[in-house]
């Protein structure tokens, strides 16, 4: 295990693992609370949807756990099983969340633009850095591992992208909520506690790219 692992990546990655068993247990705890409306979370969803005026936005079940997610390029809000029908507090802050999403898109939010445009870069250059920078590693090649350094470097301005656009889609949420009156002044507090428990998963990744990408740097170092 290089010095570069344990200095960077391995606190990225204690973090990372407390991110994600934070927004675990919030939404354990928050799917057992239910908001005082009583309206599931499709219904919540759709009504939010149709104020933005987002009408052509469709609403699907998805399978799996916390798989909710906007698709720009159908213009589909998708819910997971267990926020789809639930009127839980939880439930109803993904589920607006993710019209958050849906309202960025329709406004032409500039972050949400540039991440959407940046995917297939990311996907590519992401997948590939590692691979390149240790051949050049192995074989010496401080071009391969510079390529490698720069394809890298790519995926931290993506996951750095990500974070104002997930902030603002939680912004966006509580205030839809609070003004459609679909939470209760006392409900606020566990919708915004369960945004801000999944948000630090995303802040957990940038720190993760950031960590992989130092230990790279410091490994580059070491082949001068």
């Amino acid at each position: 295990m290089d010095a570069g692992y344990i200095i960077f990546v391995l606190p990225a990655f204690v973090f990372a693992l407390w991110a994600q068993g934070r927004v675990r247990s919030s939404y354990e705890t928050y799917s057992r609370l239910y908001s005082k409306a009583g309206q599931p979370a499709y219904i919540v969803a759709a009504s939010l949807l149709r104020e933005a005026g987002l009408e052509d936005v469709r609403i699907e079940r998805a399978s799996g756990q916390l798989t909710d997610h906007y698709d720009p390029r159908s213009r589909v809000l998708r819910l997971s099983s267990g926020v789809y029908d639930s009127s839980s507090v939880a439930a109803l802050g993904i589920a607006a969340h993710e019209v958050g999403h849906a309202v960025q898109h329709g406004v032409g939010y500039a972050p949400l633009a540039i991440r959407n445009g940046l995917v297939p870069v990311a996907q590519f250059t992401s997948n590939a850095a590692i691979p390149l920078f240790f051949i050049g590693f192995i074989t010496r090649s401080g071009f391969l591992m510079d390529v490698g350094l720069l394809f890298f470097l790519g995926a931290v301005i993506f996951q750095g992208i990500t974070l104002p656009v997930e902030f603002d889609a939680s912004k966006r949420a509580l205030n839809m909520l609070e003004t459609s009156g679909f939470v209760s002044g006392d409900e606020s507090v566990p919708v915004g506690n369960m945004l801000n428990a999944a948000a630090l998963t995303y802040v957990a990744a940038t720190a993760m790219a950031l960590g992989q990408f130092l230990r790279l740097f410091m490994l580059r170092g070491r082949r001068d």
